[in-house]
């Protein structure tokens, strides 16, 4: 880029910064997400995005999944994973997995793949401070839980103190019971509940399709009247199915636009935040 297209790129982000200053914006990371050559190129490219939002006055919340990763160590323990309708089947062991990998492995990367820009993230898991308390999904599931209640108030002392929360979708019920949530879910509960202004999935994907088969039939705005009848027809299935009903709930309950992004583009989130064109799919 010459210096001038790189000032007027700068002017084009500029309303942008205006209209989202001091708002939140809550960001699902998932395990498929990856925008780069490996796994560090993709968590370095993300967190650049993210502290960029936050040091221009956003205030964004990250929700991380980590599907592959607990595959990953289920398949070297020798455990076999199943899903049903895109939820993984989770015995007491796999909880146990689970939960070492959430939030001792896929959350600690996060937070220092961040932190490298400063001294801004906080990891939480939802056990901690009552965040997230859960329900059993049902009993054939095992301990795959939903969410019953969020309780915000460790995510607005972090976020009034500055700092962006990292969270790992693990919730816990009455007794202390933790559950593994899918992390979709989650983070259309946490934007619900932190009023937020944009949630944000990154996944492997570019879009929702009106015809999966066919590029050119990505669905660039959409509203959760189309995405139901898209989830009733089949259009929309497997582990789109959370993604699409978190955005649908979440819309309709007072978060202003939900996206759906190919987080395998390099600064994806910076593409639809502060750009004309945006990117991915809107449901609004």
């Amino acid at each position: 880029m010459t210096p001038t297209e790189r000032a007027a790129t700068l002017v084009e982000a500029l309303p942008y910064i205006r209209r989202f200053a001091d708002q939140v914006v809550v960001v699902k990371y998932g395990g498929n997400a990856l925008a780069g050559a490996s796994e560090g190129d993709a968590l370095a490219l993300f967190a650049q995005d993210v502290v960029l939002m936050r040091q221009v006055g956003m205030r964004p919340v990250v929700v991380h999944g980590g599907g592959p990763q607990i595959s990953d160590l289920m398949t070297r323990l020798g455990k076999v994973t199943e899903f049903r309708d895109g939820l993984r089947v989770t015995d007491r062991e796999t909880i146990d997995i689970a939960r070492m990998v959430l939030i001792g492995q896929v959350n600690p990367q996060l937070v220092a793949a961040i932190n490298i820009h400063g001294a801004l993230a906080v990891g939480v898991s939802g056990e901690d401070a009552g965040l997230i308390r859960a329900v059993a999904r049902n009993p054939e599931l095992g301990f795959v839980g939903d969410v019953a209640a969020i309780n915000p108030t460790i995510l607005h002392s972090l976020l009034d103190d500055g700092f962006i929360p990292v969270v790992a979708t693990i919730g816990t019920d009455a007794s202390g019971q933790a559950y593994n949530i899918n992390a979709d879910t989650v983070a259309g509960a946490i934007a619900e509940a932190l009023g937020a202004e944009k949630l944000v999935y990154l996944t492997d994907i570019e879009g929702l399709r009106r015809v999966v088969d066919e590029p050119a039939s990505l669905i660039r705005q959409t509203s959760p009247d189309e995405l139901e009848a898209l989830m009733t027809d089949g259009t929309i299935a497997g582990g789109m199915i959370p993604k699409t009903e978190s955005c649908v709930h979440a819309v309709r309950n007072g978060v202003r636009r939900a996206h759906i992004l190919d987080g395998r583009i390099p600064h994806v989130l910076l593409l639809e935040v502060f750009t004309d064109e945006g990117i991915g799919t809107m449901v609004t």
